[in-house]
C-alpha cells in the first residue's frame, strides 16, 4: 500500500462524497457547535473545527487549491437551517513541512468573524499525551457503510486510543511518528472512512487530533484510524494565530 492511495482514500474531492463515520450514530443536533464543513460549490468535502471566531482547524490535505467555503452551525448539511453562517475561506495556512502523511494539519483563515451563537462555537486544543485506553470521539457527514451512504445528519462514534508501539505494528510499513495518535472503534468497522479529512478528535472536550488516514476499509482494526497529533503542533498554531 502506497502513501499516494491511502491518501486518495481520504480525499474526498476525488473520492466518496464528503466526510464519512461508519459504525457511528446521530449526533444530538448541535451538540458539536464548533464542527465546520468544507464545501465547494454547497458540496461537502472535509471536516474541521472553528478555533477563533475566523479560523478553522483541519488536514492539510484538504487543500485543493481552488475557492471554497465553511459552513457552522449545521446538522444536516442539505437543510436549510437558520442556525448556518456560511464563510468564505480568505487563506489558507498548511503546515511548511506537509509531505503526504506527514504534518497533516491546516488553518483556514475566514473571510469574516463568525458569529458565535447556543449553535455555532469554539473548540480548545488539548494539552499533554493521550493515555492508551482514553475514550474520545470523531465526527463527520457523510458514508455511514463504506458504499457511499450518505448520512443525512451529523454522525458521531466513539473510538479509544491505541498505543503507538500497537498502531505501528499493524500498519507494518507506514511510518506512526510522534506527531500522530491512532485510535480504534470498540469493534470492527467502526471509525472514519474515505473523506472524513480534516475532522476531529475530540478528548475531553477539546481538539487532540485531526483526521488524517486510514487503510483500504473503514473501520478496520487491523489499520487503525490515524490523527495528526494537535499538541505536536501548538506552537505553530498559535504563531499562525497570532500573526494573523
Amino acid at each position: 500500500m502506497t502513501f499516494r492511495f491511502i491518501l486518495l482514500l481520504l480525499c474526498a474531492f476525488q473520492g466518496a462524497e464528503g466526510t464519512k463515520i461508519v459504525g457511528g450514530k446521530d449526533a444530538v443536533p448541535h451538540s458539536r457547535p464548533y464542527m465546520a464543513s468544507l464545501q465547494i460549490q454547497g458540496r461537502h468535502i472535509c471536516g474541521g473545527v472553528l478555533l477563533r471566531e475566523d479560523f478553522v482547524l483541519t488536514a492539510a490535505h484538504c487543500d485543493l487549491m481552488i475557492p471554497y467555503t465553511v459552513v457552522l452551525g449545521a446538522d444536516t448539511l442539505q437543510a436549510n437551517e437558520p442556525a448556518k453562517q456560511s464563510l468564505r475561506v480568505l487563506r489558507s495556512f498548511p503546515h511548511p513541512n506537509y509531505t503526504e502523511l506527514a504534518n497533516d494539519i491546516m488553518l483556514l483563515k475566514l473571510s469574516s468573524r463568525a458569529n458565535l451563537t447556543k449553535e455555532v462555537q469554539l473548540i480548545s486544543l488539548r494539552s499533554g499525551s493521550l493515555r492508551t485506553g482514553s475514550s474520545c470521539i470523531t465526527t463527520g457527514w457523510g458514508d455511514i457503510g463504506d458504499n457511499r451512504t450518505l448520512a443525512n445528519r451529523l454522525q458521531e462514534v466513539n473510538v479509544t486510543i491505541m498505543s503507538p508501539r500497537t498502531c505501528q505494528r499493524r500498519w507494518r510499513e507506514v511510518p506512526i511518528a510522534r506527531s500522530m495518535v491512532c485510535s480504534m472503534g470498540s469493534r470492527n468497522i467502526q471509525g472514519f472512512c474515505s473523506g472524513d479529512s480534516g475532522g476531529p478528535l475530540v478528548c475531553d472536550g477539546a481538539s487532540a487530533g485531526v483526521v488524517s488516514f486510514s487503510g483500504r476499509r473503514c473501520g478496520d482494526l487491523r489499520t487503525p484510524d490515524v490523527y495528526t497529533r494537535v499538541d505536536s503542533f501548538r506552537q505553530w498554531i498559535e504563531k499562525v494565530l497570532n500573526e494573523n
